[in-house]
């Protein structure tokens, strides 16, 4: 289980390898997603809070890179953090996350982007649940449910 020195270990002194990288184009980007997903997750945009109902659903399934398909939180570890945007306490897998230092609008934050194809997540905070602590603030436009084994 990761927790927040080790989210701070990684953004300081570099990133477990991905298990495979997914890279294209810019224009490539552009027409792969919305054009509103791609102002989140390559230009490092944030959705408006509360803006999908992603928040609000706790059904089994997991949760996978809207970007490249990687899979990144399983939502056994979602959880209400109250925010409006979903939030999980840990990654599906260590190295599919990676986290870089934001000191953007006068803050210092943790960013979390997708570790095979570098789009942009959301923040990682140290004011989530037991045990590990962590709240992975996503941006909803970012992920895509994937649904659980056996549920459709």
């Amino acid at each position: 289980m990761l927790t927040w020195k080790d989210v701070v270990d990684r953004a300081q002194r570099g990133n477990l390898a991905p298990p495979r990288r997914v890279e294209y184009t810019d224009e490539e980007w552009r027409a792969r997603l919305t054009p509103a997903q791609y102002h989140v997750m390559r230009q490092h945009g944030t959705e408006r809070a509360f803006s999908s109902e992603m928040c609000s659903r706790f059904e089994p399934g997991q949760y996978a890179c809207a970007g490249c398909q990687t899979l990144l939180f399983d939502g056994t570890t979602k959880f209400e953090s109250g925010t409006g945007w979903p939030s999980f306490a840990q990654p599906a897998t260590p190295e599919v996350v990676a986290y870089t230092a934001d000191h953007s609008y006068g803050m210092v934050r943790i960013e979390a982007t997708c570790a095979v194809c570098d789009a942009h997540l959301g923040h990682v905070f140290p004011d989530g649940p037991a045990p590990s602590g962590l709240r992975y603030c996503m941006n909803a436009l970012s992920l895509e449910k994937v649904a659980a084994e056996g549920h459709g």
